[in-house]
């Protein structure tokens, strides 16, 4: 028995700890950097900038420059990341079903 190639790629991705909460805040809708790193606890500024580079290659994020004054950065989940929403919900449940609660990081 070999585990599917699907779930390898999948993982490789998406295993990589942050990118599950990144994705997930998306999911709600565009947000710029600051508020990313608000609302993913424990995450510093450059782990949040790395991660978002390898979600815009992996082409399920999208960086969008608002022209200011002052300029700002905004992210936007593609077609291909919104389709992960069933799939973390999914997850969200099973983890709330059999999961113990462990303690939350500290804010960034």
């Amino acid at each position: 028995m070999q585990v599917d190639e699907g779930i390898t790629r999948v993982f490789q991705l998406l295993g990589k700890r942050w990118t599950g909460p990144i994705v997930s805040v998306l999911i709600g809708g565009p947000a710029y950097f600051v508020d990313l790193c608000r609302a993913v606890p424990g995450i510093s500024e450059r782990m949040l900038s790395h991660r978002l580079t390898e979600l815009g290659a992996a082409e399920l994020v999208v960086r969008e420059v608002d022209e200011g004054p002052p300029p700002r950065v905004s992210y936007r989940l593609t077609e291909a990341g919104a389709a992960l929403d069933p799939a973390l919900k999914e997850l969200a449940q099973w983890a709330k079903t059999h999961l113990p609660e462990a303690r939350r990081p500290a804010d960034c």
